[in-house]
């Protein structure tokens, strides 16, 4: 079985002595239950592993009789130092008040309880942690799966991995592509909605979010107005709307819109999105004629490749602190992805046949000459290479 680089970062943390809530968050399906379990088998003290599955969302109290049992167990066993899980905690409310009032407790209390809570990506990070618990917790991200991990677990080639993406509970299903498809769609990406978006944020209009999800889906590594989805989708309502619900489904690391790079703010944020999936089994469930037939169509699947790395950089950029554009002048010619962090430019180029000249790339540095380039595909390093490599050793 695969244990996650997450694990070391966390094993190590829980080793030292208690300072900070460690809280292990990511989208659906990327194994932080799995790897919760494996850190409970390595570990030498008690452990108590809890899960709001299921709890009554306004039962925020169930948080502290949690807690209490592990106090009690301590107690009467005597125990210097217990480890505390609670999993999808962020279905709870008021779950960071209540956290922080149990925390604070054993802090002046003197009790050794070191806590792990899991929950969905930023949602639960900006919802609860920034409020209530600023100083108290540490963050451990968990990103979609790799192509390495995939390759590692179930022998992806660089093909598969392009078009299937990296959900290893969908992975034996590949061979049956409706039933891989309705998994995708039901088993991960239903509950992803309901469970974590609509249960965390307030959506005024759920069925227009979905509508958006699928679209976005669909138009993964292209540039659409908010103004044309306008007309393509029922009760859209207006433009702002679909900004903070793209916003949101970014949020539960789904899907994303890239602004254009420009150095004016305003013209950054004005512009029209490029959509990007976090995971391109999104795309093909939604947007898939079949692994095959798109391989073999090499303009569409072009846009597959561009939407690979383009899920790749976009998992890791909030991490590693960067952040991502794609860049277009006024005659049309582009660059499919800008990567800055901090002062540093890396204009990135995806070849996969879909254009035949980087006139666009040269334009880009022609304008900011303290940028990087790099093309991936033909001319350039290969896709495997790239998707391969470390983000932060694009950087020189």
């Amino acid at each position: 079985m695969i244990v996650r680089k997450q694990m070391q970062i966390l094993e190590s943390r829980i080793s030292e002595p208690r300072r900070f809530i460690q809280v292990l968050a990511g989208p659906r399906q990327v194994g932080k239950t799995t790897l919760i379990g494996q850190l409970a088998e390595r570990m030498t003290s008690p452990v108590s592993s809890y899960t709001a599955d299921g709890v009554e969302a306004g039962d925020s109290e169930w948080i502290a009789d949690c807690w209490n049992a592990v106090r009690v167990e301590m107690r009467m066993l005597h125990q210097e130092v217990h480890v505390l899980i609670i999993d999808e905690i962020h279905k709870i409310l008021r779950w960071s008040e209540i956290v922080k009032r149990e925390w604070d407790a054993d802090t002046r209390n003197g009790i050794n309880i070191k806590v792990v809570l899991l929950g969905s990506s930023r949602l639960m990070l900006r919802d609860g942690l920034k409020e209530s618990l600023a100083g108290r917790f540490e963050l451990i991200r968990m990103p979609h799966w790799s192509y390495d991990e995939m390759k590692e677990a179930f022998g992806f080639s660089i093909e598969q991995f392009i078009y299937f993406g990296g959900y290893p509970g969908a992975a034996a299903l590949v061979g049956n592509e409706n039933r891989w498809r309705s998994y995708v769609r039901n088993a991960i990406v239903a509950p992803a909605i309901e469970k974590d978006v609509l249960l965390t944020k307030s959506i005024l209009k759920p069925a227009l979010l979905r509508q958006l999800f699928e679209l976005g889906c669909s138009y993964s590594g292209e540039l659409l107005s908010f103004n044309k989805i306008l007309g393509q989708l029922n009760d859209a309502g207006n433009t702002s709307t679909l900004a903070n619900y793209l916003n949101t489904l970014g949020e539960a690391h789904l899907l994303c819109g890239f602004h254009k790079f420009a150095r004016d703010e305003a013209r950054k944020y004005q512009s029209v999105p490029k959509y990007q999936v976090f995971n391109t089994a999104l795309m093909s469930a939604y947007k898939g004629k079949g692994f095959l037939a798109e391989l073999k169509d090499r303009k569409r699947w072009g846009r597959w490749v561009e939407s690979a790395i383009g899920a790749y950089i976009a998992n890791y950029a909030e991490e590693y602190g960067y952040n991502v554009y794609y860049w277009r002048n006024d005659s049309g010619q582009e660059v499919d992805f800008i990567v800055e962090r901090e002062d540093e430019l890396l204009a990135l180029e995806v070849k996969s046949g879909r254009r035949a000249d980087n006139e666009g790339l040269h334009l880009f540095q022609k304008q900011y000459p303290f940028s990087q380039t790099l093309v991936v595909g033909s001319g350039g390093i290969s896709v495997e290479t790239f998707l391969s490599a470390d983000i932060n050793s694009l950087f020189a």
